[in-house]
C-alpha cells in the first residue's frame, strides 16, 4: 500500500486527489494533510482518511479543528513551517505537491530534499526555482511525477521512443474564454466572465491564468525542467476541445499524443499509482466522447502572457521567479477589481523589464527575486492610475 501526504488538501487538485484514492483504498492510504483555514473540509477529510498529522495555517485555527476531531488521533501542527513537516513524514511514501503559488515551493523541496517521490501540480516550483528543485530531486533519489494533464500526456508519450529522437514536445492549450475574442475588447472584460473556463473546472487563480494562457507559458518552463528540452523544442497549439493533451514530435514524423476527457483524476490516478496503471469509475470511450478535433497556431498577438513566458525562459536565471511573482500579484489585483484584466500582462512586461537578471542556482537567490518582483509590481499598480495598466 503506497502512503500518501497531500499538500493542497482542500483546493481542487487536493480534493480530485481524495477522490481517486477513496476508489483504491486497497492501494493507498493517507497520511499527511496540509490546508489553509478551510477546517470544515479539512475536518471532514479528516474523519473519512484518519491522516497521521495535520497542518493549518495557524494556532487559532488548529485550536478549532482539534475541537472538532476529539475522536481521531490525529497531530494538528500549524503555521507555514508546519507545511513542510506535513511534506517530510517519514510515514509517506508519496508527497502530492498541490499548493497554488509560490508558497508551495519550500515545501515542494523539503520533499525533495527528503528523497521522497513528488506528484507534482504546483508548476511554481519547477518556473521559480527549476533548477534547484532539480538537482535536490536528483541528488536525493526521488521521482518526479507531474500531474499536469498536459506534463502526464508528455510523460506517456516520450515512453514511446528515445529521447534523441525527439524533435519536439507539443503543447496544447484550450485557448480559454477569450479565445475568439478581439483583444481590443479584453480591456473590460469582468471577473465573472475570465473565470469562466470552457473545459476545465479550476481554482481562480489557475483560471485567470489560462483565461490569458499565462499558465501555459508556466507550463513551457515545466517542461523543459521535468523533461530537459531547449525552448526552440517545445511548441504551443491551441486545441479548443482539451482532448488531446499533447503530443511529442520524432524525427521520423511520428506525431505520439495522449488523448482523455478533460478530468484532472486521470493525471492525478497516474501519477501517484506510477509505474502501474489503476481502473478509474468512467465510462469507456465512444466515438461521440470525443467528436471533432481541431487545432490551430497561437495567435501572439492576442496571448502575450505566452510571449512573456518564452522570453523569461530564454533569458533564465531570476527572470521565470520574476515572470510567476509578478504575476500572481496582478492576478490578485485583477480578481479583488484594483485592476483591468489586460493589466495583468502588462505589469508583468513592466517589472520583467524593470529586472536585472542574476543566476537562479541558489534558493535564496530565487525568493530575493521573487519578493523584488511582487514588491515592484504592488508598486506599479498602486502608482498608476487602472486604465493606465
Amino acid at each position: 500500500m503506497k502512503k500518501i501526504s497531500i499538500l493542497g488538501s482542500t483546493g481542487s487538485i487536493g480534493r480530485q486527489t481524495l477522490d481517486v484514492i477513496s476508489e483504491h483504498p486497497e492501494k493507498f492510504s493517507v497520511v499527511g494533510l496540509a490546508a489553509g483555514k478551510n477546517i470544515e473540509l479539512l475536518k471532514e477529510q479528516i474523519l473519512k482518511f484518519r491522516p497521521y498529522a495535520v497542518s493549518v495555517e495557524d494556532e487559532e485555527t488548529a485550536s478549532v479543528l482539534a475541537s472538532l476531531i476529539k475522536s481521531c488521533d490525529t497531530k494538528i501542527f500549524h503555521g507555514l513551517q508546519a507545511i513542510e513537516q506535513i511534506a517530510i513524514l517519514s510515514e509517506a511514501d508519496l508527497v502530492v505537491s498541490a499548493m497554488v503559488g509560490a508558497l508551495g515551493l519550500r515545501p515542494t523541496l523539503a520533499a525533495a530534499k527528503a528523497g521522497k517521490d513528488i506528484a507534482l501540480a504546483n508548476k511554481e516550483s519547477l518556473v521559480i526555482a527549476g533548477e534547484v528543485l532539480i538537482s535536490e530531486v536528483q541528488k536525493n533519489g526521488g521521482n518526479l511525477l507531474p500531474i499536469d494533464s498536459e506534463h502526464s500526456a508528455l510523460f506517456q508519450a516520450l515512453r514511446c521512443g528515445e529521447r534523441k529522437d525527439v524533435r519536439r514536445l507539443i503543447l496544447t492549450a484550450s485557448g480559454g474564454p477569450f479565445l475568439n475574442t478581439p483583444p481590443d475588447q479584453l480591456e473590460d472584460v469582468s471577473v465573472e466572465v475570465a473565470l469562466n473556463h470552457p473545459t476545465w473546472k479550476m481554482g481562480k487563480k489557475i483560471t485567470i491564468d489560462s483565461a490569458t494562457l499565462m499558465n501555459k507559458g508556466f507550463e513551457v518552463i515545466e517542461a523543459k525542467w521535468l523533461f530537459g528540452f531547449d525552448p526552440e523544442q517545445i511548441s504551443v497549439w491551441i486545441h479548443p476541445q482539451s482532448i488531446v493533451h499533447s503530443m511529442v514530435e520524432y524525427i521520423d514524423g511520428s506525431v505520439i499524443s495522449q488523448m482523455g476527457k478533460p478530468d484532472m483524476r486521470i493525471p492525478i490516478a497516474f501519477a501517484i499509482a506510477y509505474p502501474q496503471r489503476i481502473s478509474m469509475n468512467c465510462s469507456p470511450v465512444a466515438p461521440k466522447s470525443f467528436g471533432e478535433l481541431s487545432f490551430q497556431d497561437v495567435d501572439y498577438s492576442q496571448f502575450p502572457a505566452l510571449s512573456l513566458a518564452f522570453d523569461a525562459l530564454r533569458e533564465g536565471g531570476t527572470m521565470p521567479s520574476v515572470l510567476n511573482g509578478a504575476n500572481e500579484v496582478a492576478v490578485s489585483a485583477f480578481l479583488s477589481g484594483q485592476m483591468k484584466f489586460t493589466g495583468i500582462v502588462k505589469t508583468v512586461s513592466k517589472v520583467m523589464e524593470l529586472h536585472k537578471t542574476e543566476p537562479a542556482n541558489t534558493l535564496d537567490a530565487v525568493l530575493q527575486s521573487d519578493l523584488w518582483a511582487r514588491s515592484t509590481a504592488q508598486s506599479l499598480i498602486r502608482n498608476q492610475e487602472n486604465n493606465k495598466l
